[in-house]
């Protein structure tokens, strides 16, 4: 059924592009920028991940940055002057801070179109977890549900999107300010491998360490098991950055212990990327509440 407004979601949820077509979801393309030039991640329908991937080990390092309003404007405004409403699920506001540009362009526009509804949920989520959001959110959409109930759901819902990731290289957490020069030195020499979550504050936090990737593989299963409440309704989904041979292994180390979950794999986009480096991994889901 035609319903009478829009969700939309932005590309930090790295939402594969098949199935953006698919459910024909609008999606914000964010920016990053690359050996010096401006990209806006469009889920991989022009990006080569793997080249991408590659320019990194090669040395490239690449940056995000934040939209401002009138970039919001040129997405937002033909949907309400169309005569629709607007859900609009933004990545965590914790992360940057383009979603003080979200709220002013949805100031600007309910004052210019004061009959249409505008709604903003922050999903304190980014990449996948925020992804499990967007597909649900979308399920209930298809199904006819109102915007209000829609909205109500992630809002009572998205702190159990779960994230939990690790990385193969410490230089990119340097890099990105997130550890010390130190910190990342001795944990290169000791094969330390952090396991980062998604917060409760919807930030992104060490929840441990542990030596070898082999391990790091092991510390996420044994969370999933422990946060998976309803394997039937968890939405499993690894990502991974140019490291689908770990991804495959994980996937087989989930099914054995999850065997009723539905357990897929996708790609890390260039904005998440960026951050993470090549040959970052993680296990997202929905389940219980964030433990942390």
């Amino acid at each position: 059924m035609e319903q009478n407004y829009i969700l939309m979601t932005d590309s930090d949820s790295d939402l594969p592009y098949e199935l953006k077509v698919r459910y024909d979801i609008p999606v914000v393309s964010m920016p990053y920028t690359l050996d010096g030039k401006e990209y806006f991640d469009d889920l991989g329908q022009t990006l080569d991940y793997k080249a991408f991937f590659d320019k990194m080990r090669a040395g490239a390092q690449p940056s995000t940055s934040a939209l401002n309003e009138t970039v919001y404007l040129e997405y937002f405004e033909p949907i309400l002057a169309g005569g629709k409403d607007l859900l609009f699920l933004a990545f965590s506001s914790q992360l940057s801070a383009t979603i003080q540009a979200i709220y002013a362009a949805r100031e600007t526009l309910l004052a210019k179109y004061p009959e249409r509804a505008f709604t903003v949920v922050d999903t304190l989520s980014i990449s996948a977890p925020q992804t499990i959001l967007v597909l649900k959110a979308h399920e209930m959409y298809r199904a006819g549900k109102s915007m209000e109930e829609v909205a109500q759901w992630v809002e009572d819902n998205k702190l159990r999107a779960q994230a939990w990731f690790t990385v193969d290289d410490l230089k990119y957490l340097k890099r990105g300010g997130r550890i010390s020069p130190a910190a990342a030195a001795v944990g290169t020499l000791l094969d330390l491998k952090p396991i980062l979550v998604e917060t409760l504050e919807g930030k992104l936090a060490a929840a441990d360490k542990v030596r070898g990737r082999r391990k790091a593989m092991a510390y996420i299963v044994d969370k999933a098991i422990e946060n998976v409440a309803d394997q039937k309704e968890a939405m499993g989904i690894i990502l991974q950055a140019d490291a689908m041979e770990d991804a495959q292994k994980l996937q087989n180390m989930l099914k054995e212990k999850l065997p009723e979950m539905d357990i897929v794999i996708h790609a890390i986009g260039p904005v998440i990327g960026a951050h993470a480096g090549p040959g970052a991994l993680a296990f997202c889901f929905l389940g219980k509440k964030r433990p942390q």
